[in-house]
């Protein structure tokens, strides 16, 4: 007897990132493609040439990976791809015991039609594909018109938005993510310019920046684009560089509206949406976002820390303007509130201007396995 969800299996396109750096690594790559071609209810459409790349991220001292991909067809739900994935890996003696350590094989699956999946077993599309050239340059050479669901882009075009000559990287996060920390260690190691947020968000009252010696005081609309001017002129389009080492800032334009909006003081008038859309559109948006998540618990512990080591060290100094706001409560509830807007607005926004194409989600509650993972993200354009 034949099961009815056997017969009516329809068939999907899947994207298999693969790659190799121990061992005979063209011929594990050629038996792992092989034994993918022999699986029932697989049929392989494309394969790339192979690509030699450095690696990235992990234990020092590596060798330099043997990188392809393969384009397949299958009647398989994607956590069965994934298994199927996995027993071949073991097959080919795959070891698992350092993170993005050496191997003899590494499969991955990429795309799954247009799947968006998050389990704590399988993330489709692959979490960190949008800025890994390694995974996008032989993707592109077999598939270059496939679509990514989350980027709403093709391949071929998010491996142009990261061949960009002057990419601009955002680290974005709410004031206590350790986007300014996160900032300033992607800029060491790439010899990035730098740029700061030159005021505090909108998160607190009308007259949210009558401290602040850059803004004048003013109507909330007027002091509002005041700051959008300032997030802006350093980003103008007119004035962007050339050279090749790119620009990272710790904020991202939009968060300015996004937090206005939330401030139940503020009301922002049509003048102020009209004028801030003429001020962003002069300016080179994001091509990569590294996007921070930070618990409650998290960051609960550094607005305290804040609070007492304000005279001894300049860590999460963003946390200042905070500090203003009645409680701590009231404080952390506001942030973890803009934080998942934040979000929202970046992974579902319809305005392709305003949604980069490359958008990396990165817990930061560890600053140190978080600096060391965007850095890694950003190490992979390269």
């Amino acid at each position: 007897m034949v099961l009815e969800s056997n017969r009516s299996r329809k068939t999907a396109r899947c994207l298999i990132g693969c790659g190799a750096n121990i061992g005979a690594r063209r011929q594990q790559l050629d038996q792992a493609i092989d034994m993918l071609r022999f699986m029932p209810g697989v049929q392989i459409l494309r394969v790339s040439q192979f690509l030699e790349t450095r690696p990235v991220g992990g234990p020092p001292g590596q060798p330099p990976y043997l990188n392809a991909a393969c384009l397949i067809e299958t009647t398989f739900e994607p956590i069965e791809v994934l298994d199927m994935l996995l027993a071949v890996e073991n097959a080919l003696q795959r070891s698992r015991e350092t993170r993005w350590g050496p191997r003899t094989i590494d499969l991955d699956l990429l795309l799954y039609e247009d799947c968006v999946l998050a389990t704590d077993r399988l993330q489709v599309p692959h979490p960190r594909m949008s800025t890994r050239r390694f995974v996008l340059e032989p993707a592109a050479e077999i598939a270059s018109g496939l679509l990514h669901p989350l980027a709403q882009c093709t391949i071929g075009e998010l491996l142009e938005n990261i061949l960009e000559p002057h990419l601009h990287i955002a680290v974005v996060g709410i004031p206590g993510s350790g986007a300014p920390e996160i900032a300033d260690a992607i800029a060491d190691v790439t010899l990035s310019r730098l740029i700061h947020s030159p005021a505090p968000l909108p998160l607190n009252g009308s007259d949210f920046l009558c401290d602040n010696k850059i803004s004048p005081r003013g109507s909330p609309t007027e002091q509002l684009l005041h700051v959008t001017q300032e997030y802006a002129t350093p980003l103008l389009e007119s004035q962007w560089p050339n050279d090749p080492h790119g620009t990272v800032t710790d904020y991202w334009i939009e968060a300015i509206r996004v937090a206005a909006e939330l401030n139940t003081e503020i009301k922002a008038s049509g003048e102020f949406k009209e004028a801030f859309a003429s001020i962003i559109q002069k300016t080179v948006p994001p091509h990569v976002v590294l996007l921070l998540n930070v618990n409650r618990q998290t960051l609960s512990e550094r607005v305290a820390y804040r609070s007492h080591a304000a005279q001894q060290s300049d860590i999460f100094s963003d946390l200042v303007a905070v500090q203003a706001m009645t409680t701590t409560d009231q404080s952390i509830t506001t942030l973890l509130t803009l934080q998942e807007h934040l979000a929202e607005r970046l992974l579902k926004t319809q305005d392709n201007r305003s949604r980069p194409k490359a958008i990396i989600e990165i817990k930061s509650d560890d600053l140190g396995k978080a600096a060391l993972d965007a850095v890694a993200a950003i190490e992979g354009i390269s």
